[in-house]
């Protein structure tokens, strides 16, 4: 199941599931924001271009910006991050997914990169 997520060199991953795409934060990066106590989710309805933000993510240690890894239309965002932001400390690349996008340009899935070459890409920063 997971090889087919794709990365961001933001450590966003994306699996498209027909012209929806799930979008969350990869294992790296929850393991780098520590523990999360809060998220801010767009509203559904929300047009989001490549690379603008999808959301925010709060932990212990600071604030960040999640990307989104293509452009198109905010369909659905995971409610249940509101009562327990931690559930992406525990399951950051299953069920502590942010949102889904109903994808108009499928070509900017392209660029991103497989587990494999994530794997890679992380390695390379240690």
């Amino acid at each position: 199941m997971m090889s087919d997520l794709r990365y961001t060199d933001d450590h966003e991953w994306i699996r498209l599931e027909g012209e929806v795409a799930t979008v969350g934060v990869s294992n790296y990066a929850q393991e780098q924001l520590g523990d999360v106590v809060y998220v801010d989710l767009p509203d559904v309805g929300k047009s989001i271009s490549k690379g603008s933000e999808a959301a925010v993510v709060e932990s212990v240690k600071a604030a960040s910006e999640v990307y989104a890894p293509v452009s198109g239309e905010i369909v659905e965002v995971n409610e249940t991050l509101g009562d327990d932001p931690a559930q992406i400390n525990r399951d950051a690349e299953g069920s502590g997914w942010f949102v889904k996008i109903k994808v108009s340009d499928p070509g900017e899935l392209d660029g991103l990169m497989n587990a494999g070459e994530y794997a890679e890409f992380v390695e390379s920063l240690a």
